[in-house]
């Protein structure tokens, strides 16, 4: 089932020297192995094509920061945070077009969270952020269709997939 079209924006965009947490740029271009500037120690479980970008909703971190866990934009390590998107209607294989000529990007894999971010929840459970337990609350990667710029403040779409020829 495809996506309903939804908009959003970037709240944050987070690069990191290795592991997490990400610190905020205002901008980063965005290229087929992810965001200039940000590295990844693990290649084992980080990094590869189809985890190029991680991204994950604002709305999801003012909800746990505000039920009293000490997290916030790139602390989990997504490279972009977005608001305003319904992370409850997306699914993988949708696309997202950021900004006027920014990057094209396909979901692809929800993310697993790692012990790293024990400290991110005060009582340490990380499943909380799993999509096995509430796909809503979880971080997903996607991979880069297009390259392009992406900023603070840049338009997320999502893009309709073309009719079956």
């Amino acid at each position: 089932m495809e996506s309903p079209l939804l908009t959003g924006r970037v709240a944050a965009v987070n690069v990191s020297d290795g592991g997490v947490p990400k610190r905020q740029v205002d901008q980063a271009h965005v290229g087929y192995r992810g965001l200039d500037g940000d590295v990844q120690r693990n290649r084992r479980h980080h990094g590869r094509v189809w985890q190029a970008v991680s991204l994950w909703s604002a709305e999801v971190i003012d909800g746990l920061r505000a039920d009293g866990h000490p997290i916030g934009p790139g602390a989990a390590g997504e490279n972009l945070t977005v608001a305003g998107l319904d992370w409850s209607v997306l699914r993988l294989g949708t696309r997202l077009r950021i900004g006027e000529r920014g990057p094209l990007l396909e979901l692809t894999a929800w993310a697993t969270p790692c012990r790293h971010l024990r400290p991110l929840f005060s009582d340490g459970d990380v499943g909380r952020i799993s999509a096995t337990r509430d796909r809503t609350s979880s971080r997903v990667y996607a991979k880069v269709l297009r390259d392009g710029p992406v900023g603070v403040g840049d338009r997320v779409s999502t893009v309709p997939l073309a009719p079956p020829a």
